[in-house]
């Protein structure tokens, strides 16, 4: 099944975001070879592609994993987590419908 994995940044995360995105795009990237990811991207803070120094207020990623708990474990092994960008991480079923 497919889960969302929405995460919310802390205040002035750019820097540390930056420092561990090498390792975070890793995981993403090992997600998609192995056919499981559906979509990722942040959420930048001001209405640009480039939000320079106004950063990220968060991220989604939609990707399949076996039950709600290996979301969860997988998520909290996230290199965002260490590096603490993230405040908080919520996960919920998502059932894709359109495009079809």
């Amino acid at each position: 099944m497919y889960f969302a994995i929405m995460a919310t940044d802390v205040p002035d995360s750019l820097s540390a975001r930056m420092s561990a995105r090498p390792a975070h795009l890793a995981r993403l990237q090992a997600l998609q070879d192995a056919g499981r990811l559906l979509v990722a991207g942040p959420h930048p803070a001001i209405e640009s592609l480039d939000p320079g120094p106004a950063g990220f207020t968060g991220s989604l990623i939609i990707a399949e994993f076996a039950s709600a708990e290996a979301a969860q474990a997988w998520a909290g092994e996230d290199p965002y987590v260490a590096a603490g960008v993230y405040a908080d991480v919520l996960i919920k079923p998502f059932k894709p419908v359109m495009p079809a």
